[in-house]
């Protein structure tokens, strides 16, 4: 055997090597989708099992605003989600819960996110807690939920005293029609020589549009 043909066998046993490992991958992957894929509906289960332990909860949260929320309800594979947002004259907020999981789908991932627009004070912007999909608490989950609630209330209520102490300082924007303190402004535009304040640059942007 010439060592050109050697070299070529071994060159051909690299590629053949290559594609084995290839294969294999390709079948590991296989296997892994089948499985989430199974994990995936029985998540679908828990979520099933759940809607009595968030969907009161929420309904009592919107009861207890009325008019001044407006939720949204979205409902995709793998996720479950509740969008409010809250109608207010010094800010824009949006309240979502959200039930998921993981990107292997071993777990139930709940998450709260909070965002106040402008920024006036300190408070809870994202909080999570996971469950194993075999170990749902389904009084672990209730109190988790009643604790991100009350949390809010909280946090809803000191951003309106913060009125009283803010007078004198608040102005409007004209685009989302929110009032806010001067200093907190997202952006400014000038206007017949007075400054017009926005919550944020693309409330300004919009503004733009309409004055061209």
């Amino acid at each position: 055997m010439s060592a050109q043909t050697s070299l070529i066998e071994r060159i051909q046993q690299e590629f053949a090597n290559s594609q084995a490992k290839l294969k294999q991958f390709q079948e590991q992957q296989i296997v892994q989708h089948q499985e989430r894929e199974k994990r995936l509906e029985t998540l679908e289960g828990v979520f099933n099992q759940l809607r009595d332990v968030w969907g009161p909860r929420i309904e009592c949260l919107a009861k207890e605003f009325g008019d001044r929320v407006n939720i949204k309800p979205s409902i995709t594979p793998g996720l479950r989600c509740a969008t409010m947002e809250f109608t207010s004259p010094l800010a824009a907020i949006s309240l979502t819960f959200s039930a998921g999981t993981d990107l292997d789908a071993t777990k139930l991932v709940l998450s709260y996110d909070l965002e106040i627009l402008p920024i006036l004070m300190q408070f809870e912007k994202h909080s999570e807690v996971s469950f194993p999909l075999g170990q749902i608490d389904r009084d672990a989950i209730g109190q988790w939920l009643d604790d991100r609630i009350v949390a809010f209330v909280k946090t809803y209520l000191s951003l309106h005293e913060n009125e009283y102490y803010l007078k004198g300082h608040m102005v409007v924007d004209p685009i989302t029609e929110v009032r806010f303190p001067k200093f907190a402004a997202g952006a400014t535009r000038k206007q017949a020589g007075k400054t017009v304040y926005f919550v944020s640059e693309a409330s300004a942007q919009e503004f733009d549009k309409k004055n061209k």
